[in-house]
């Protein structure tokens, strides 16, 4: 217990460091993930052809060489940005490929004959995916994505390893001060613990609000 008690202001940062990446990262991945679902289905062939790359790559890409390829590779091109932020981005990158499957999953159950309606009615495409299927799907979408961006605050202890203040980060200032590394971890698994589930929490409420009934 000491090993908290003692340490209220490392553990404290640690963890606002933690929901900072959850936060600026999930609201990253959603934001690509609706736009690269709005691609794959869409009738353009190259936009179509951009998402499904984008899916593909990132997918298939280990999370870490991603935090290398940002945080390394972008400032040998010039762009030179905090780490937190060059962490954000590979973190927003990587989930909004997930979250593009669940969203694109989702506009599939909406009924074909909506958007043909919509579109014999005059309304374009951006218009029929924005206030027709999009609405729609979000109610069967909800659950999934939930669960990505719950594993997206578990993978932000990946950007401790790049000098980003986190919560997992902390045990290497515990240790050197000489703390038990069995408590310190407890106390970062508790902490990573109301993260996750206040995130869980949070879409329950929408679930119940606006998901499928069962």
């Amino acid at each position: 217990m000491d090993v908290l008690t003692h340490n209220w202001s490392l553990y404290g940062k640690g963890l606002l460091g933690t929901v900072e990446l959850t936060v600026f990262a999930s609201l990253l991945a959603l934001v690509l993930g609706v736009i690269m679902a709005g691609f794959r289905v869409a009738p353009v062939g190259s936009l179509r052809t951009f998402g499904t790359v984008w899916v593909t790559v990132l997918r298939n890409t280990p999370l870490t060489l991603l935090f290398f390829a940002v945080l390394l590779g972008l400032p040998r091109f010039g762009l030179v940005l905090p780490f937190d932020v060059f962490a954000i981005l590979a973190l927003g990158c990587y989930t909004s490929a997930f979250i593009c499957e669940a969203v694109r999953s989702g506009i599939n159950t909406v009924p074909v004959g909506q958007g043909e309606a919509a579109r014999s009615l005059g309304m374009t495409f951006a218009q029929t995916l924005g206030t027709v299927v999009l609405p729609q799907a979000f109610r069967t979408v909800i659950p999934p994505v939930g669960s990505t961006l719950i594993a997206l605050a578990k993978n932000s202890a990946i950007a401790g390893s790049f000098s980003v203040v986190e919560l997992l980060g902390t045990y290497k200032t515990l240790n050197e001060l000489g703390y038990s590394i069995i408590w310190s971890f407890l106390w970062i698994a508790v902490g990573y613990l109301i993260v996750t589930l206040t995130i869980s929490a949070l879409f329950n409420v929408l679930e119940k609000r606006w998901g499928v009934a069962r």
